[in-house]
C-alpha cells in the first residue's frame, strides 16, 4: 500500500471552502442525548423540532398498500399527480387560494426545496436577507452555493421578523439585495407576522426587485393566531412547506414548493439532475395525510397545552424574557441571568438532568450565547417531567 508521504500531491486534496459551514448544534445535542439514552439514562428531547408522535394509521396503511401493489419506481421529478392535486386542493380549502398543480413541486423534505429555491432563484454573489436569529441551514446553504447571507438583527421591537421598514436600507447597501427569506411562524422564535405585515413586506420587496422565499413549514401549528400564506399576496414568491411538522411525517422526508411561473422549468431541470424524484413510498402515503386533519389538530392542541405549561413554569425558574411563541413548537428564551455561554450551559443541563435543549448559537452566531431554544413537541407527561428537572437545575 502506498503511503501518504510518498504521494506529495495528496497535500493538495482538501475540503472545499464552500463546505466550511458550522455544525447544527441541535443535532449535536441530539446525538449526545442518544448516547446517554443508550447508556441507560432517561433523556427528554427538547432540542429538536419534530413531533413526538408518528404519522397517523391511515398514512401508514396507505404506505403498506403501496408496497403491496407497486414496485415503487421513480416518479415524475415534481412528484405524482394525485399528491400534487391534493396539495392544490389544500391551498383552496385552507387559504382560499387557487394554485395550479403545474406550479407545485413535491420535494425530498423541505431541505431539498430550499436548495432548489436558492439555486434557481439566485446567482453566485447575490445577497439574500435572513433574520437573526434564524434557521441555520438558510445560511449554510447560501454559503455552499456562493451566495451572501445578509443577517438582519430582529428583536421584540419588530416581532422577531424582518419587516418592510428594513428593506430600503438593505436594498441601498453596497451590492443591493436580491433575495429575502420570510419564515412565519419562525424557527427558533415561534413568532409570526400579522397578515398585513406580511403583505406589506412582500409588496415592498417586489417593488424593489427582491425575490421572496416564504418558509411556511410550521403552518397549521399556531396558537390564537391564524397564519397566512404569501400566495395570497403574490404569484412571484417561492413558497416552501413540509410534511414533517404539522403532518407528523418527519422521517418520511417529503415536502413541497409552489413556484412562480418563470421558475417552473428551471427547477424541474435542477430537480431531475439533483434528486431524480422524491421518495415514491412517502408520496403515496402522504395522499392519505390530507384525510387526517382532525388528528393533526388534536396533536396541535397537545402542543398548546405544553406551551401553557412552559409559559407558567418558566417565570418561576427565573426565565422571564422570551420571544412570543405564536406558532411552531419552540420557546426562545433569554438565559443571560444564568449564562452567556449556552453552548456549554445546554451540555451541562443535558448531562446533569437528561433534558436536551438547544443553544442559541445555532440561530445567532453573534448574540446567541445568551439564548436557549426549547421544543415543546413532546408528550404531556414528558414535558411535565422535563420542566420539573429543568426547574430544579436552574433553582440550584
Amino acid at each position: 500500500m502506498r503511503r501518504a508521504e510518498d504521494m506529495p500531491n495528496l497535500s493538495l486534496l482538501k475540503a472545499s471552502l464552500r463546505s466550511d459551514v458550522p455544525p447544527f448544534y441541535a443535532m449535536e445535542l441530539m446525538r449526545e442525548a442518544g448516547e446517554l439514552a443508550a447508556a441507560g439514562r432517561e433523556v427528554f428531547l427538547m432540542c429538536v423540532g419534530q413531533p413526538s408522535v408518528g404519522a397517523p394509521e391511515r398514512v401508514r396503511q396507505a404506505a403498506i398498500t403501496a408496497m403491496e401493489r407497486s414496485v415503487l419506481g421513480y416518479t415524475d421529478s415534481f412528484g405524482i399527480l394525485p399528491l400534487r392535486q391534493r396539495i392544490s386542493d389544500y391551498y383552496k380549502a385552507r387559504y382560499g387560494v387557487d394554485v395550479p398543480v403545474e406550479r407545485i413541486a413535491v420535494t425530498t423534505g423541505s431541505s431539498s426545496a430550499f436548495l432548489l429555491a436558492f439555486l434557481a432563484g439566485f446567482d453566485v454573489g447575490d445577497r439574500v436577507a435572513i433574520a437573526r436569529p434564524g434557521y441555520p441551514p438558510y445560511t449554510a446553504i447560501q454559503k455552499a452555493l456562493g451566495l451572501q447571507a445578509v443577517h438582519v438583527d430582529v428583536n421584540e421591537s419588530t416581532g422577531y421578523h424582518i419587516v418592510a421598514d428594513h428593506l430600503d436600507s438593505l436594498a441601498a447597501a453596497s451590492g443591493g439585495l436580491q433575495g429575502l427569506m420570510v419564515a412565519s411562524p419562525g424557527n427558533p422564535t415561534g413568532s409570526m407576522l400579522a397578515p398585513e405585515q406580511l403583505e406589506a413586506l412582500i409588496t415592498k420587496a417586489e417593488g424593489l426587485g427582491v425575490r421572496v422565499i416564504s418558509d411556511e413549514i410550521y403552518h397549521g401549528i399556531t396558537f390564537g393566531k391564524r397564519e397566512e400564506t404569501a400566495l395570497r399576496y403574490t404569484d412571484e414568491a417561492i413558497v416552501i412547506n413540509s410534511f414533517s411538522k404539522y403532518f407528523c411525517m418527519t422521517g418520511w422526508r417529503l415536502g413541497w414548493m409552489v413556484l412562480p411561473p418563470a421558475l417552473i422549468e428551471p427547477v424541474y431541470a435542477l430537480a431531475q439532475s439533483f434528486f431524480i424524484s422524491p421518495p415514491t413510498l412517502s408520496q403515496e402515503a402522504a395522499i392519505a395525510a390530507f384525510d387526517c386533519f382532525d388528528e393533526f389538530d388534536a396533536i396541535r392542541d397537545g402542543y398548546a397545552r405544553n406551551r401553557e405549561m412552559l409559559l407558567e413554569a418558566l417565570p418561576k425558574m427565573g426565565i422571564t424574557r422570551f420571544a412570543p411563541p405564536d406558532g411552531a413548537f419552540y420557546l426562545y428564551a433569554d438565559m443571560s441571568d444564568f449564562t452567556n455561554d449556552t453552548a456549554l450551559f445546554c451540555r451541562r443541563i443535558l448531562h446533569e438532568t437528561g433534558v436536551a435543549t438547544t443553544p442559541g448559537i445555532d440561530f445567532d452566531t453573534r448574540d446567541g450565547g445568551r439564548f436557549m431554544r426549547m421544543s415543546f413537541a413532546r408528550s404531556g407527561d414528558e414535558m411535565t417531567r422535563a420542566i420539573e428537572r429543568l426547574g430544579n437545575f436552574l433553582r440550584g
